[in-house]
């Protein structure tokens, strides 16, 4: 598979000249100029569709990023991706999280593990022996089953989150809690995070006396105390897991019906990707967007804005997926890149976003691409959404707003479990995408690896 650096490809260089065809273009001109533009630059399946008109592109760009995918060998790429073939070169494991909601074609052990997941779910939903749920994880153990948790979640079972090591953080999860009706889910691939082992002892000081352990290190979950264990395995990795049982606490915040349907929207996308066309391919439409914007737009940061309280936590979940996965300035052959990566990624729910920060995306003097999520059953939101992106792109100059500010619009038909699904698989398939095209390694994280290694010195007296 290609691992050569995208700026020594031939299309990369037209890119190049093509972007200073773009100066003088206004967005205000190309949708005078052409009436269909608005369903022109647009893709869909069932339940969700992707209006990327309002980003500052043509026809002629999307063929020559289109040829920019081909020529880094981006379909041998995603066919090994999907097969679970080792695309993590740096650990040599693959990274087939698309296999945990593949349903009937899912490995024997995933389907094991969801089998066991459910009944547990099942029998603390029921039984009522739990009054609280408490999950102790951090980073992807933490922020997906974080976001279906607060999206999906009923009044069944009081569900908390604990990811950081600061002692408060547990002790208001703990708040009125009493140690015979809490359970503890302590997810920890390892079962050595820092973090999160800090939390679990912590909270069995506290009185905890019911653990449940999700992890690959079942012997020192055993140890530790926990009387059930589940899997995880050494192909899922953090920030791509809330499909798996690292999104237990999840599935008892909503139930297993929901989250079944969760995993279906998944998996619907996950066969949206692996056959659609390029010019119809939502993910890869992101990805080539977000790649045009940021290497020959000069965007450094990327805002993404849910018109939707139940998604106020989508912004947090994506920083991880992409700044951890892409935010990288080593290729797949361990040498220094000589352009830009994943831009910062940043944002908050709508509207209160617009009383915060909509001032510099309409008139700082950085443009800032954003995405929106919209609802489409929510006639009020979609209003002051679609305002904010007409504005953005269309601006009004008598009044000092420019305009000319890309965006997309990602509209979701209802907010329900299977169309969250779709939504994160299309970012998640968009993040790599991009780390095919950008030739780096989307599934290990050394720049987390070093701060850890610094600070267990410190705490030693060593540095």
């Amino acid at each position: 598979m290609n691992i050569t650096p995208p700026d020594a490809c031939k299309t990369w260089s037209r890119l190049a000249a093509h972007a200073e065809t773009w100066h003088g273009v206004r967005l205000r001109d190309l949708f005078g100029a052409d009436a269909a533009r608005g369903t022109a630059f647009l893709a869909e399946v069932p339940g969700v569709r992707y209006d990327y008109s309002r980003q500052r592109l043509g026809a002629v760009t999307l063929r020559l990023l289109a040829s920019l995918a081909e020529e880094r060998g981006f379909g041998e790429w995603r066919e090994a991706l999907l097969a679970g073939k080792p695309v993590n070169d740096a650990e040599k494991r693959a990274a087939w999280h698309t296999a945990l909601r593949a349903g009937n074609d899912a490995p024997l052990e995933v389907k094991q593990a969801l089998s066991k997941a459910t009944d547990l779910v099942e029998s603390i939903r029921t039984k009522g022996q739990f009054k609280r749920i408490v999950n102790l994880g951090t980073g992807g153990s933490d922020l997906g089953p974080r976001l279906l948790a607060d999206a999906f979640g009923d009044d069944r079972l009081e569900v908390r989150f604990v990811a950081n090591a600061d002692p408060l953080d547990l002790e208001r999860a703990l708040q009125g809690a009493e140690p015979a009706s809490t359970l503890f889910l302590v997810v920890s691939k390892s079962f050595t995070t820092s973090e999160t082992m800090t939390n679990a002892q912590a909270a069995r000081r506290w009185g905890g006396k019911h653990f449940y352990a999700v992890t690959a290190n079942a012997e020192a979950a055993s140890k530790f105390g926990a009387t059930e264990i589940l899997p995880l395995w050494d192909w899922v990795g953090g920030r791509f897991s809330v499909w798996s049982t690292a999104g237990l606490a999840a599935v008892c915040a909503m139930g297993t019906t929901k989250f079944e349907q969760f995993l279906a929207g998944a998996r619907e996308i996950d066969f949206h990707f692996a056959r659609a066309e390029p010019a119809k391919n939502i993910p890869m439409l992101m990805a080539l967007a977000g790649l045009w914007n940021t290497n020959f737009l000069g965007a450094a940061t990327h805002a993404v804005l849910p018109y939707a309280h139940a998604l106020r936590l989508l912004p947090a979940y994506l920083q991880q997926l992409e700044m951890e996965s892409n935010g990288k300035r080593i290729d797949r052959a361990g040498k220094p890149v000589a352009y830009a990566t994943a831009p910062v990624l940043w944002g908050t729910e709508g509207t209160p976003s617009q009383h915060s920060f909509h001032q510099l995306l309409h008139q700082g003097t950085q443009a800032v691409p954003v995405d929106f999520i919209d609802i489409a059953s929510d006639e009020g939101l979609s209003a002051n959404l679609k305002a904010q992106a007409d504005a953005l792109a269309f601006g009004a100059e008598e009044d000092g707003y420019p305009g000319n500010r890309p965006s997309s619009i990602l509209f979701l038909e209802t907010l329900s479990p299977g169309n969250l699904g779709k939504l994160l698989a299309l970012y998640e398939h968009k993040v790599f995408t991009q780390g095919v095209l950008w030739n780096i390694n989307s599934f290990d994280q050394p720049g987390v690896e070093l701060g850890k290694r610094l600070a267990n010195k410190i705490l030693k007296g060593e540095a």
